[in-house]
């Protein structure tokens, strides 16, 4: 989902700053956070005046409430409960979020969070160590992939939910944590770790094959623009010269930080709008433009998106798409198309507020209609035809004839390679396979 958090105390992104569930967003800023400049009250409470009747029926119904329910409830709980309806009934998106939701937020646009550095999937039942992330406490501890976690500071794990050990895994920084784990059948043993601070990187990448880029976004985080850029700079430098083409992976991303989509989509533009905002608001009606710096050095583009692309992937995917940057392929995208504020209250807790609506550089606005791709390639299964391993060639035949130019020989067998991510994913093929044809029709 797409976020515009607020720019003081946060720190989350500089992108829409509210300070005030009246106030208006402020531009970008550049070195200190922009102070937002509050509606005037008279101005509003002339607009709006306070609907007495239904402040009178509200109170009544809270009074029958604690009379006449049939278990005692407190004031904090029925006001808290009216707050959050009061929000989940404007759209799906708009939210009260309590400290911990709060928090969650915060942890999931900065990618940084209290934790043990492990990503943990469920099996048959049990919590199983997908991979440890390197240089945390969890891979310096010897927590290997594989490993089933049986307990959790002694509290058996099996019957819980992923979320639910995921959530007593995360935690205070500093603070110790015993897992109880089992490798290979063996018997259990234990591991005590301290919870240290964990930074989640939202984009991967690595060369498909020589002069071909690969680069996935799994959520749009705060760095994740810098991530990009340093993505491209690397595989650059592992091509060894000028990329001749790269495949930005944008399927089931399910959005994030709105300045983070505005710096990924600059990465690949010189010129032009990238998307704009407009809300009730006047100050809302904000317009992001790229600058002439371009990091992908305009190589050939395919962007892969599906129904799991929101809200900032749509974002990038409608600039390039506009600006014919890039091939966009995949299936329809989700259709999110506006922009969340977190609004902070006392006591650690916020509102996420529906604000504005966003458009790309044509004015097109996604919202409940999503991105329709350039060529639609839907998901298939790939499997290897094993037949192709046992064709017998000419290479194979004794007393063959050698190359007349000196080239190698090619017998059964000799083509094998590594298995690669193209291998198994039929879009990111059909993506790979796209590439090429265009740098052939160029001649390169």
């Amino acid at each position: 989902m797409l976020h515009s958090p607020r720019l003081t105390q946060l720190a989350l992104t500089i992108a829409l700053a509210i300070g005030a569930p009246l106030a208006s967003a402020a531009e970008p800023a550049k070195a200190s956070p922009a102070k937002p400049a509050a509606v005037p009250a008279t101005e509003v409470t002339a607009k709006s005046p306070l609907p007495l009747e239904e402040l009178r029926t509200f109170a009544e119904v809270m009074d029958r409430i604690k009379a006449a329910y049939v278990e005692p409830v407190d004031d904090k709980t029925l006001l808290e409960n009216a707050i959050k309806g009061m929000l989940s009934n404007l759209d799906p998106h708009s939210a009260y979020l309590g400290p911990e939701d709060f928090q969650e937020l915060q942890e999931s646009t900065s990618g940084e969070f209290g934790g043990l550095g492990i990503e943990v999937g469920q099996e048959d039942g049990n919590i199983k160590v997908v991979s440890p992330i390197d240089d945390t406490p969890a891979s310096r501890a010897g927590v290997q992939a594989g490993d089933l976690i049986v307990k959790i500071n002694g509290a058996p794990t099996r019957g819980q939910t992923m979320t639910e050990a995921v959530d007593k895994m995360r935690g205070k920084i500093g603070e110790k944590i015993t897992l109880t784990l089992v490798r290979d059948g063996g018997n259990p043993f234990d591991v005590t770790l301290a919870r240290a601070v964990i930074q989640v990187k939202s984009v991967k990448s690595q060369l498909l094959e020589s002069g071909y880029g690969y680069i996935r976004i799994t959520q749009f985080q705060v760095k994740t623009g810098d991530e990009v850029g340093k993505a491209l700079a690397k595989l650059r430098k592992d091509n060894g010269k000028k990329l001749r083409g790269v495949i930005l992976d944008l399927r089931n991303n399910p959005g994030g930080v709105l300045q983070s989509a505005v710096e990924v989509a600059d990465h690949f533009l010189t010129k032009g709008l990238i998307v704009y905002t407009k809300g009730r608001i006047a100050n809302s009606e904000l317009r992001f433009s790229a600058d002439p710096a371009d990091a992908s050095e305009g190589v050939p583009l395919v962007v892969l998106i599906n129904g799991g692309s929101a809200s900032a992937s749509e974002i990038v995917a409608g600039a390039l798409q506009d600006h014919k940057r890039g091939v966009l392929m995949g299936t329809d995208s989700f259709g999110k198309g506006s922009v969340q504020t977190v609004l902070p209250l006392a006591n650690d807790r916020a509102l996420k507020l529906t604000t504005a609506l966003y458009y790309t550089p044509n004015g097109r606005s996604i919202q409940a209609q999503g991105i329709v791709p350039d060529i639609e390639v839907r998901p298939a299964k790939l499997t290897a035809d094993a037949s192709d391993n046992d064709t017998f060639k000419e290479a194979d035949l004794q007393g063959h004839l050698g190359n007349g130019n000196g080239g190698a020989e090619r017998p059964t067998g000799s083509s094998k390679r590594q298995e690669r991510p193209q291998d198994s994913d039929y879009q990111l093929s059909q993506a790979l396979s796209l590439l090429k044809g265009l740098n052939i029709t160029k001649g390169d």
